[in-house]
């Protein structure tokens, strides 16, 4: 029989979606004052696999990840996934774009072995977590390289997103 024992931390990581790099920003920004300082993070990525974004967010998007430096635990992703929800309607009503949603603040985590990614929609892959949140695990570490699982998100296959993950790793 095995012994229950309490997760270690783990690195926060989050993604900034927008067209617009003001929102980005004020996301990082607001960011920054919840969770505290950032890491590491990386240039602008296009973000333009997918067009399920384009009706709610227009297009052309764009989307910077950031890892924070406080570590989180895992059962902390639920109520951060929340809490970044909030900070999108915060920003969606200034009324400052057109678009219904301007900004998708995008939470996980990492750890040596996985990458994260919190979601509101369940699908046979993800595991409930708590209060309506669903994660998925994205990538997985296998063989020193992140490796995709069926159901990664088309952006999440790319060599720039895993080259900011491997920086990350390296870093946690």
């Amino acid at each position: 029989m095995g012994t229950a024992s309490i997760h270690k931390p783990v690195m926060f990581v989050s993604g900034f979606i927008s067209r617009y790099p003001d929102a980005i920003e004020w996301g990082l920004d607001k960011s920054i004052r919840k969770w505290g300082a950032i890491s590491i993070k990386s240039e602008p990525f296009s973000f333009d696999e997918t067009n399920y974004y384009e009706a709610t967010m227009g297009k052309s998007l764009r989307i910077t990840l950031a890892a924070f430096s406080d570590r989180i635990q895992p059962t902390d992703l639920p109520e951060i996934k929340h809490q970044t929800n909030a900070l999108e309607h915060q920003f969606a009503e200034t009324n400052t774009y057109r678009e219904a949603r301007p900004l998708n603040i995008d939470p996980g985590y990492l750890t040596l072995a996985k990458f994260v990614l919190a979601t509101t929609k369940d699908a046979a892959h993800r595991l409930y977590l708590d209060n309506g949140i669903f994660g998925e695990i994205t990538l997985k570490y296998v063989h020193k390289v992140w490796q995709d699982q069926p159901w990664t998100y088309p952006n999440y296959r790319r060599d720039d997103y895993k080259a900011f993950l491997m920086q990350c790793r390296d870093l946690f």
